[in-house]
């Protein structure tokens, strides 16, 4: 799940980086509307942490720029200004949840699960297919009656992946939920991380489908269709 964190103050803006990878977030970080502008047009976020005072201008004045637009982001509005009429304020410009500081990043990363949980219209944050049950609170899954454990990678790939069970997603589409702007990205990482899936789960459970990506196999047992 890509979150894009517009802040502004760096400590915490590291802070933010850090704790939301460790919760399974993969986040891209900027200062100023200007930069956020600029990443919203040219990458895809599934949700975004936007704090009000910025260098620039004011975040609510982004949001009811994307919402007049039509941009349905989820938004979560972080800021120092927690009095009910600036919290009205700002969930009325649109944003979908409001977080005053100083926070808890547990309770942060919660609400940026809610919030994707509401968009996607599920009430629960677990994913279920062909067996397995996976958790993005703990990152963790359930596979018949064997507890799971994943590399912070590998569940990335497998929430993406259950996310549209028959979706085809591409390796470019995988690396995107994987690296943020300021990571390197390694030539061979989809494929290393869905050979280790594929050793947990089955070498059934993900299909590759050659030139096009990856999906989930439709039936549990079923063979992919190439290596």
């Amino acid at each position: 799940m890509r979150i894009l964190i517009v802040e502004d103050d760096e400590v915490l803006a590291d802070g933010l980086t850090v704790g939301l990878r460790l919760s399974g977030f993969t986040p891209d970080h900027v200062y100023t509307l200007a930069d956020a502008r600029l990443a919203l047009e040219t990458s895809e976020f599934d949700g975004m942490v936007l704090d009000i005072m910025l260098p620039d201008g004011l975040g609510t004045d982004l949001l009811t720029e994307m919402r007049r637009k039509g941009q349905r982001l989820p938004v979560l509005l972080l800021t120092a200004r927690d009095r009910v009429e600036d919290r009205v304020r700002g969930l009325d410009s649109g944003a979908d949840d409001y977080l005053g500081k100083p926070f808890d990043l547990t309770e942060l990363a919660a609400r940026l699960r809610a919030m994707l949980r509401r968009r996607e219209g599920r009430a629960s944050g677990a994913l279920s297919h062909n067996g397995l049950r996976i958790d993005p609170a703990t990152l963790r899954g359930r596979f018949g009656e064997k507890d799971l454990t994943f590399s912070h990678r590998e569940f990335t790939i497998l929430h993406a992946l259950m996310e549209h069970p028959r979706r085809v997603l591409s390796r470019q589409m995988l690396e995107e939920r994987l690296y943020g702007w300021q990571e390197g990205i390694e030539s061979n990482t989809v494929e290393v991380h869905v050979h280790k899936l594929r050793a947990k789960l089955g070498r059934g459970f993900i299909e590759t489908l050659r030139g096009l990506g990856y999906r989930l196999a439709e039936e549990e047992g079923t063979p992919s269709r190439s290596g």
